[in-house]
Formats: C-alpha cells, sequence, structure tokens
C-alpha cells in the first residue's frame, strides 16, 4: 500500500505508519475472519475509510501518541473492519478505483500497478525491519558500532577520549533530544557504561542526570555525514578505533536471529508479564501456524 502512495502521501503532513498498518491489520483480520473475496474489497472500503493520522506524533516529547498512531490504532481500525463485514455490512466494491477512490483522496499520483506488481510472489513482510535496539531508527547503526567495537576490544569508558559519529547534528532528529531513547549522544554513553542498550536503560530519564553517563555523553560529536566511517572513538591514548557498518541489524540485508529476536522479546516482556508466561507465550508464538483460535493466546497476554 505505501509503495502505491508514493509519492504523493510521502509529500503530506500525514503519518505513513498509521497507513501501512491499518491495511495490514484489516488484511490479517479479514484472513482470520475466513471472509469472501468480495467481503474483503468491503473490508477494504471500510478500511480505507478509517485510514488516517498525522505525523505530529513526532512532537510527542514521551513517545505515547506514537504507540497509539503506529500499533493501537491502525489494529483497532482494521479489525473493526473485518467486524462489521462479518456481522453482515456491505459497502463499495472498487474503492481504489472510479469517483472518489481512496488514491484520489491521498494520493492522486501514485502507482496503483504497484498495489499487485507480483502479487503471491513478493511478500513485503518478509522484508520487515525488527529493530535491535529500542531506540529511535538513525541511532541502530551507531549502537550497532559502537557494540561491535567494544566487542572486539573491551574498552574502559575512561579510555575513550571522544566518539565521532557521522551525522549532521542539524537535520537530526536524534540530536539531544529529551527523551533518552532518541538521544543519540545519551544512547551511546549508555552502550558505553553497560556494554549494551535494554528498553529499561533506553526508557530511565533518570539516567540521563546520572553525573556518570552525562561525563560520557560529553565525548560524543556529531559532525556532517559525509565521508566515512560512520563512527570514530578516539582514545586516550591518542589511537582511533573506526566502525562502518554496512547494514543495520535486523533488517533484511542484515537479519537477527531468532535467538536475537526472542532474546529482545522476553527484555520487553518479562518485566510485565513474569517469566512463566512469557516463556509461554514465546514458545506460541513460535508455534503459531498450529494454533487453531487465536483466543488460545488470550490469557498470555494478560497481566498475572
Amino acid at each position: 500500500m505505501l509503495t502505491a502512495l508514493r509519492p504523493g502521501v510521502f509529500d503530506t503532513h500525514k503519518s505513513t505508519h498509521s497507513i501501512g498498518g491499518i491495511f495490514g491489520s484489516g488484511a490479517a483480520a479479514a484472513c482470520a475472519a475466513k471472509l469472501s473475496s468480495q467481503q474483503i474489497r468491503w473490508v477494504l472500503d471500510y478500511t480505507s475509510q478509517q485510514s488516517s493520522g498525522i505525523a505530529a506524533w513526532s512532537r510527542d516529547i514521551d513517545h505515547i501518541e506514537k504507540g497509539f498512531a503506529f500499533g493501537g490504532m491502525p489494529a483497532r481500525g482494521g479489525v473493526t473492519s473485518a467486524l462489521l463485514v462479518h456481522s453482515g455490512w456491505t459497502g463499495v466494491d472498487d474503492i481504489f478505483s472510479g469517483e472518489n477512490n481512496f488514491f484520489m483522496a491521498n494520493a492522486p499520483h501514485g502507482d496503483l500497478n504497484a498495489l499487485i506488481d507480483r502479487l503471491g510472489e513478493r511478500f513485503e513482510i518478509m522484508r520487515t525491519s525488527i529493530k535491535k535496539w529500542t531506540v529511535g531508527t538513525p541511532i541502530q547503526a551507531p549502537l550497532d558500532a559502537l557494540e561491535a567495537i567494544l566487542k572486539r576490544r573491551p574498552l574502559a569508558p575512561d579510555q575513550v577520549r571522544e566518539i565521532v559519529v557521522r551525522m549532521d547534528p542539524r537535520t537530526s532528529v536524534v540530536n539531544d533530544r529529551e527523551m533518552p531513547d532518541v538521544n543519540i549522544q545519551h544512547m551511546l554513553a549508555i552502550m558505553l557504561v553497560d556494554r549494551t542498550a535494554t528498553f529499561a536503560a533506553a526508557h530511565d530519564k533518570k539516567r540521563m542526570q546520572d553525573p556518570l553517563i552525562l561525563r560520557q555523553k560529553a565525548k560524543v560529536r556529531l559532525e556532517s555525514n559525509s565521508g566515512q566511517p560512520l563512527l570514530t572513538l578516539t582514545l586516550s591514548d591518542g589511537s582511533s578505533i573506526t566502525e562502518n557498518p554496512t547494514a543495520v541489524r535486523g533488517t533484511a540485508e542484515n537479519p537477527m536471529t531468532r535467538g536475537e529476536v526472542v532474546e529482545k522479546a522476553r527484555d520487553l516482556m518479562q518485566p510485565i508479564l513474569g517469566v512463566s508466561a512469557t516463556t509461554r507465550l514465546i514458545e506460541r508464538l513460535l508455534d503459531f501456524e498450529n494454533i487453531r483460535n487465536v483466543r488460545e493466546l488470550r490469557p498470555l497476554v494478560q497481566r498475572a
């Protein structure tokens, strides 16, 4: 859907994450409800009517609205579309063509042919990126680079004099922001001290005032992203170490292993669900194709 909407909707102030999410949710819900091809046409109609989202979410300093715009609202809308049709509602058969269609309203110059390009052959879901680090996207590669350096050479924080990141400070959306998870200087300081960057550390605002972290953060400098490498560490003895990852960990070009995905899931879920429930939920999700009814997962995603 987002490929078909290019470039139109990308030149507006709409949230593309919300648009992509609701069509994915609607498609999944329609399949789960075993709707006919005619009914799925109506699901697409109701999903198009509900497609919304404004990019203003990026101004929420707590990133709470982001969760609604990216996940909650699209999930609710897609399921609502399927439930309406499942209960007998009808709608427009061809919401992507004809008078007042979805593309006319959102991207008059979009590419309709992209909707069916290699349909049944190429599955975009297989190219989904799963972030290894629970931080803003531009911080992923620098954290990858620093982790790689620290694995090769376990430096103590005081052995590092300066960290230079090739990222233009004038345009970077992660330059010394109020939130720890989108503040690149802070997150590199966390990695230098902790040797990793957990969800808890990336969302601990108190540590933004920790003298130890502030001392390391002061070493981080952003400079114009022209040239290579991405990350350069200057050590206290004057020597330097560089790292320039070719593909961010978690992308289709450099996917995480199943073990890494499970490790991240545990880090996110265990503090909420507990050890036992988290383990059972992960086991069931890894065997998802054998689940007879999705309601079997409901008890596993509830707090004890």
